[in-house]
């Protein structure tokens, strides 16, 4: 199937809902998603942002940006996922909860709107990991055009490219709390501390993809492999260093195998088994 092939697949997709809501975060599975649903639906397309302490400040900006380029109706709404107990303790399934709450909130906009189709960008690739946030979105009946399709992430960035999308190669983003290892508590105070480590690294190393773990004080940076050499300065890692112990850090290491991701994964012991299949049977 060609790439145009594919952009077709996915708007006529959409064509049988009256209108949807987009799960937006300004990444390009989002991005395509909402551009798709753009011109399917038109002005019956809504892209939603979640402001939270979790998402970066940058990436908030991002996404308005993307969206006044696809020219859709863009809504930000904010989450609470500190008020939840089960999300704060930051176990395994951390991920269940957060998404739990984020399409908890859709709903309720869905049903002020009237809106009749919330949509999340989980891809095909996706099913083989340990997402538990995927289960949230089977629970609350959210629509995953990706997964239905069968669509890649290597799908959707060459059909992003195709659309002339701006961020179809945007490195991968997650959401803040994905830096703290399990088991350590997740707090607003943390997860401000890393996004400032990460804008830290970023500006001063010029790096593409960056991920600062809070291991409770030890900031162990990661960034791609093939741009750890541009450490490689003694003047350069005392700055950094320094930057990061000035935020809270105690110690600042550079992870030497680079960014992998899902890292915090490797400690579990036990870990679900990845949901292969989905029986769409229950969203009609």
């Amino acid at each position: 199937m060609s790439v145009a092939e594919k952009w077709e697949m996915l708007t006529s997709w959409f064509k049988q809902f009256k209108s949807v809501i987009v799960a937006f975060s300004g990444g390009v599975d989002s991005s395509l998603l909402a551009l798709a649903a753009k011109k399917s639906l038109n002005d019956n397309a809504i892209a939603v942002t979640a402001k939270s302490p979790t998402f970066p400040l940058r990436e908030l900006d991002e996404a308005t940006r993307i969206a006044s380029l696809i020219n859709i109706k863009h809504v930000i709404i904010e989450t609470d996922e500190f008020r939840d107990p089960e999300f704060t303790r930051n176990p395994p399934n951390r991920c269940y909860y957060c998404k739990k709450n984020l399409l908890s909130k859709l709903k309720d906009l869905s049903s002020k709107l009237n809106v009749e189709a919330i949509v999340t960008g989980t891809n095909a690739d996706e099913l083989g990991e340990y997402r538990p946030g995927h289960a949230a979105e089977i629970e609350e009946e959210a629509r995953t055009p990706y997964v239905e399709l069968g669509f890649t992430k290597k799908d959707i960035r060459e059909v992003a490219k195709h659309v002339g999308l701006p961020n179809w190669d945007k490195p991968s983003m997650a959401c803040l709390a994905s830096r703290i290892p399990y088991g350590l508590e997740i707090t607003e105070d943390r997860l401000r501390r890393i996004d400032e480590a990460e804008r830290i690294v970023r500006d001063t190393v010029n790096v593409r993809q960056v991920r600062v773990r809070d291991h409770n004080g030890i900031a162990r940076i990661e960034v791609y492999p093939e741009e750890r050499s541009k450490f490689f300065n003694t003047d350069l890692m005392d700055k950094i260093a320094e930057s990061l112990k000035s935020i809270g850090f105690t110690y600042v290491t550079l992870d030497l195998v680079g960014y992998s991701p899902g890292s915090m994964n490797k400690i579990l012991k036990h870990r679900e088994k990845p949901i292969a299949s989905i029986n769409h049977k229950c969203f009609t």
